[in-house]
C-alpha cells in the first residue's frame, strides 16, 4: 500500500517534465514566428513620401435635397460615391461639393496617379504632400472604365514610387496600403493577398487585386506595397453591406494602370480593341456539349453582323481559346486581352469548332462606351403541356419571325422546372441544341421533341437561347 504513491510520484514527475519541456518548445516556437513576421517601419520611412493627399471642389446647383447629417466635407461620402455598388449619386446642398481621396507620385516633376472616381466632376483638385505643402493639380485624363485618373503638379525633384509586377505577386503574401481613410493622412495598413485576377461587375477589363487590407473612404486612389517597397496596385473598391471595411479590398493593377496613364498622357482617352462578339463561361456541361476536353475558354453566343468577328469568318458556337498568341482560360480573360490592343491591328485567334481547333485573323475595331443591347419585348401566352426539361415552345408566326428577325428557332410559351432555373423565360427563342460538338438549328417543333424527347432524367442538353439581340448557351438536365 505504501509504495503505490511512490510509483504515482514519479509518474507525475515524469510528466510533469515532459510538460515542462513541450512548453518550452511553444513557447520558443512562438518566439521564431513573431521573428518571421514582416517589419514594414523601413517600407513606410521610404515610400510615405511619394503618397498624397487629393482634395476635390466641385461647383453644383442649389436648391437639391441634402442627406441628413452629412455634407460633402465629411469623407464619407466617398463611400457614397463608390464604396457601394449600384448606389445613386447623393444630391449635394451646398454651394460647392467636395470630396476626398488619395494617390501617388509616378515621377520627380509631378505625375500623380488617383482612382477616376475621386476626381470626377472636380473644378478644383487640390494635392497635400508629406512636407504639408499644397499645391493646385490640373487633369491629364481619366478613364471611368479602368477608375484610373493621371495628375499633373507643378514642382521638380519630388519622392516618387517605385513600380513593381503585379504578375510576380502571389496569393498569400504580405501588401501593405497608404492612404488618408476618413482624412487621417498617411494612415497605414497590411494584409495579404486573397486573390488575383478578380472580375467585378461592369469591371471587365480590369483584373484586379483581391486582398484583406484594411481600405476605408478617402483610401481610394492610393497605393498598394509589396514587401519590397514597389507599388502593385491602386486601391479603389471595397465590399461591404455597412459601408465599413469587411475583409475585402480590391485594387487596380499597377501594370494596368500605367498602360492607361500612357494612352491618357498621348491621347487624352484610352483607346480599346473590340472585335464585336457576345460571350460566355464555359461550364463542364456546355464543354461536353461542345466536344472540348475540358471547361476552358469564351463561348461566343452571338456574333455582331458585320463586326470584326464576323469579317475573320468567327461563327456563333465557336468557343476562343486563344487570341494574340495568349491563352484564353476564362471568358472574364478575353475582353482583357482584347482591350489591351490597339485597334487597327491584325491578329490571330484560335477557336475550337466542332471539337477541331481553326486559326483566324481578325482587325480590331474600337471600343465605344455608349454601346448598348435593346432589351427585347416579352410575350406570354402559357398553354400546352411542358416536355421533360420545362418547356412549353411553339412555332412562330411569319410576322413573329419578320418583327425578330428569325431565320429559324422556336418561341418559348412557358418555362417552369429545370428551364425556369436556367432563367429561360417566357419570349425567349431556341435556336438550336448543341450535342457531341454538334449544333442542330431548331425549325420545327417535331425537330425539338425528337431532341429532348429521348432524355433520360438527370441527362443534359445544351439549348442556343436568343434573348432581344444577344443569345447564349444554356446547359440543363432533364427531369431535375
Amino acid at each position: 500500500m505504501n509504495s503505490f504513491p511512490v510509483v504515482w510520484t514519479a509518474r507525475g514527475l515524469r510528466l510533469l517534465r515532459m510538460l515542462v519541456v513541450a512548453y518550452g518548445a511553444l513557447a520558443w516556437s512562438g518566439v521564431s514566428s513573431a521573428a518571421d513576421l514582416p517589419d514594414f517601419t523601413a517600407l513606410v520611412e521610404r515610400q510615405a513620401a511619394a503618397v498624397v493627399n487629393i482634395s476635390t471642389t466641385q461647383a453644383v446647383h442649389s436648391g437639391l435635397p441634402s442627406l441628413p447629417g452629412f455634407s460633402e466635407a465629411d469623407p464619407m461620402f466617398d463611400f457614397f460615391r463608390r464604396f457601394i455598388p449600384g448606389h445613386p449619386r447623393i444630391p449635394r446642398a451646398d454651394p460647392e461639393g467636395r470630396s476626398l481621396g488619395s494617390g501617388f507620385l509616378i515621377s520627380a516633376d509631378g505625375y500623380i496617379l488617383t482612382n477616376a472616381h475621386v476626381v470626377d466632376g472636380a473644378d478644383e483638385i487640390l494635392v497635400r504632400l508629406v512636407d504639408k505643402r499644397e499645391l493646385p493639380a490640373r487633369l491629364i485624363g481619366a478613364d471611368p472604365r479602368s477608375d484610373v485618373a493621371l495628375l499633373k503638379i507643378d514642382a521638380q525633384g519630388l519622392p516618387h514610387v517605385v513600380l513593381g509586377d503585379p504578375d510576380r505577386l502571389k496569393v498569400g503574401e504580405w501588401v501593405v496600403a497608404i492612404g488618408s481613410p476618413f482624412g487621417f493622412d498617411h494612415s497605414v495598413t497590411a494584409g495579404i493577398v486573397s486573390a488575383k485576377g478578380r472580375t467585378l461587375p461592369d469591371e471587365n477589363f480590369v483584373p484586379f487585386i483581391q486582398t484583406d487590407v484594411a481600405i476605408n473612404p478617402g483610401n481610394s486612389g492610393g497605393p498598394l506595397f509589396n514587401l519590397r517597397g514597389e507599388v502593385v496596385g491602386i486601391n479603389s473598391q471595397i465590399y461591404s453591406r455597412t459601408g465599413g471595411f469587411m475583409g475585402l479590398s480590391f485594387s487596380i493593377p499597377i501594370d494596368v494602370a500605367m498602360a492607361v496613364q500612357a494612352e491618357l498622357r498621348e491621347a487624352g482617352r484610352v483607346r480599346r480593341g473590340r472585335i464585336g462578339v457576345a460571350i460566355q463561361e464555359v461550364s463542364r456541361e456546355l464543354a461536353e456539349s461542345f466536344g472540348l476536353p475540358r471547361a476552358a475558354g469564351a463561348l461566343v453566343s452571338s456574333v455582331e453582323p458585320g463586326g470584326p468577328a464576323a469579317a475573320a469568318g468567327v461563327e456563333q458556337g465557336d468557343v476562343i481559346v486563344r487570341f494574340g498568341g495568349r491563352a484564353v482560360e476564362s471568358s472574364a480573360d478575353l475582353p482583357r486581352i482584347v482591350a489591351a490592343i490597339r485597334p487597327g491591328e491584325r491578329v490571330e485567334l484560335e477557336v475550337v469548332r466542332g471539337g477541331k481547333p481553326r486559326t483566324l485573323s481578325v482587325v480590331l475595331g474600337e471600343w465605344q462606351d455608349d454601346e448598348a443591347v435593346p432589351q427585347a419585348r416579352r410575350e406570354q401566352r402559357p398553354r400546352g403541356q411542358p416536355n421533360r426539361i420545362g418547356l412549353v415552345v411553339s412555332q412562330p408566326s411569319a410576322a413573329q419571325r419578320r418583327e425578330r428577325g428569325l431565320e429559324h428557332g422556336l418561341l418559348v410559351e412557358r418555362a417552369q422546372g429545370p428551364a425556369a432555373r436556367a432563367e429561360i423565360q417566357p419570349g425567349d427563342v431556341i435556336l438550336a441544341v448543341v450535342s457531341g460538338g454538334r449544333q442542330t438549328p431548331l425549325r420545327t417543333l417535331e425537330e425539338f421533341n425528337r431532341a429532348v424527347g429521348g432524355l433520360k432524367d438527370g441527362q443534359s442538353v445544351t439549348l442556343l437561347v436568343r434573348r432581344g439581340d444577344g443569345a447564349s448557351y444554356v446547359s440543363l438536365r432533364a427531369g431535375e
